[in-house]
Parts: C-alpha cells; sequence; structure tokens
C-alpha cells in the first residue's frame, strides 16, 4: 500500500513541524552525503530551523566549498555583465536606427522633407498612399453598407408592426370580415 499524496503548505501544529522539519532535514543530509559519494562531489548544505538553529553538511571543509562558490559566482556576474553590456549596446544601437527610419518615414508620409527622397523613393511612397486610401474607402463603403442595412431592417421591422398592430385591431373590432390575417414578410 502506497502513501497518499502530501499537500506542500506550512504545518499548523508546532510540535508537528517540529518533527516533519527533523525527519526532512535528515533525509536531506542523508542525500546530500550520498551524492558526494556516489558521484565524488563537492556538495555543501546549509540548513537554518524556523529558530534559527543552523544545520550544515560539507564533504570537505565548509570554508572551502564557500569560497569556490564566491569565486565563481564572481566570474560569472563579470561574465554576464560584460556580454548583458554590449547586447544592451546592440540593441540600443538597433533601435536608434530604427527610430530614425520611423522617423524619416513619417515626415514623407506627412508630405515633409520630400526633397530629398529620390524619383524611387517618391514612387513607393506614391503606392503606399493609394493603397492606404483605397484601403481607408473599402472600409468606409463597408460601414455605410453596415448602417444601411441596419436601418433598412429596422425600418422593415416597424412596417410590419404597424400592419400586424392595424390588423389585429381590425379583427378586434369585428370591422374586417376578412379571414384572419396572415403575416406576409415581403
Amino acid at each position: 500500500m502506497g502513501r497518499g499524496k502530501v499537500v506542500i503548505r506550512r504545518i499548523d501544529n508546532s510540535s508537528s513541524r517540529q518533527v516533519t522539519f527533523s525527519k526532512r532535514r535528515s533525509g536531506l543530509m542523508k542525500k546530500a552525503k550520498e551524492l558526494a559519494i556516489l558521484c565524488d562531489a563537492q556538495v555543501g548544505l546549509i540548513i537554518f530551523s524556523s529558530t534559527g538553529k543552523l544545520h550544515e553538511y560539507a564533504s570537505t571543509s565548509m570554508k572551502s566549498i564557500m569560497t569556490r562558490y564566491e569565486n565563481i559566482e564572481d566570474k560569472n556576474m563579470e561574465h554576464f555583465n560584460y556580454q548583458d553590456k554590449n547586447r544592451w549596446q546592440r540593441e540600443a544601437v538597433i533601435m536608434k536606427r530604427h527610430f530614425e527610419n520611423l522617423q524619416d518615414y513619417s515626415s514623407s508620409f506627412n508630405g515633409e522633407e520630400l526633397s530629398r527622397l529620390k524619383v524611387k523613393d517618391l514612387q513607393q511612397l506614391e503606392q503606399q498612399l493609394q493603397t492606404s486610401l483605397s484601403q481607408i474607402r473599402d472600409k468606409k463603403k463597408q460601414i455605410f453598407m453596415d448602417e444601411i442595412q441596419q436601418r433598412s431592417q429596422k425600418i422593415l421591422t416597424n412596417d410590419i408592426s404597424k400592419k400586424c398592430t392595424s390588423n389585429v385591431k381590425e379583427c378586434i373590432d369585428g370591422e374586417s370580415p376578412r379571414a384572419p390575417f396572415t403575416l406576409q414578410l415581403w
């Protein structure tokens, strides 16, 4: 029979919490020792309990492990800082060029500083403006068509409603000798 799944959250009962801490700390220390022996690795484990008590395990000396860790961490930070600095500088140059191109494009689109453009650039700008104008006209046409359709539907609905109301009124008043009315939509 297997164990049930343990929900990982803070244990409220302090004595149960202390027992669990002690058992799990022992298990973690055992795994650290096994890792050091089986894999010939330098292992350092530092645990502080909730009361502030220090528990540690080191396969060699904790001081040598911490010194080694600090040296590697310093080298990594220097390496990352240098790489990050170069990467951000390249990114800044690219973004600056992109921004300048966008400014030029915007001023050209607004009809400013056209004298510096070549014929090919002017033709390309003209084509882009024609394409944009065509898209604007198509969108405007679609909006108008949708609005016309909505209004036509509303008018048709109002007309049908009026006919139905007048026919019902005639039938109720007995003014119409016709058979019960039929609703014709078109």
